[in-house]
């Protein structure tokens, strides 16, 4: 493939190898790895409490923002194709947040989450459901992921819709140590579906 070629999957396009920063782009956003000059944009993120209301662990200080931004510079430390990825809203090349595929293990069980978070100016845009299926579908074809998940709160009525609108089913409720939590979870389609 030649250097600046893209490849093409419905609703998404793959950059070429070319550019190792970028990981995949949708009509309207482009998700790349963080680098070091997120920090502050990605704390004003974290910092609000509208934004953060349904994360277990609340708001994050300016160290703990840097700390999980320097965690996922270069993907995940132990997967480095999953991790948290810069969401950058391609009409203003603003930071508009985060989102990417992060690994956990519940109740024994590997998993893969589709996870997002946007800046709540861009909320009711329709941009986390793109983003999201944009990354079930990376998830899918690129790295051949056999299943994923949306881990939700139980008052988070838009990543819900998000999760049932990507074809996720509830399979249960559960509560780890952060508190309790929707699991959604949706299996790749086989091939001829």
């Amino acid at each position: 493939m030649r250097a600046g070629m893209f490849l093409r999957l419905p609703g998404l396009v793959l950059p070429a190898e070319s550019d190792p920063m970028i990981i995949l782009e949708t009509p309207r956003l482009l998700l790349r790895r963080l680098v070091p000059s997120d920090l502050d944009a990605l704390f004003r993120l974290y910092s609000d409490p509208e934004i953060r209301q349904y994360f277990p662990e609340g708001t994050l200080s300016y160290a703990d923002t840097q700390e999980e931004l320097e965690w996922f510079l270069n993907g995940h430390p132990r997967h480095p194709e999953l991790g948290l990825w810069a969401t950058i809203h391609r009409a203003t090349n603003q930071f508009i947040g985060r989102c990417g595929l992060l690994p956990w293990t519940i109740e024994g069980t590997h998993e893969v989450e589709v996870a997002y978070l946007l800046d709540k100016a861009y909320w009711g845009q329709g941009l986390g459901f793109e983003a999201a299926q944009a990354i079930l579908e990376y998830g899918f074809e690129q790295l051949q992921l056999s299943r994923l998940i949306c881990l939700v709160d139980h008052g988070n009525q838009a990543s819900i819709a998000v999760a049932r609108k990507l074809g996720m089913v509830l399979e249960k409720e559960g509560e780890d140590e952060k508190g309790p939590y929707l699991l959604f979870a949706k299996n790749k389609p086989v091939t001829g579906e």
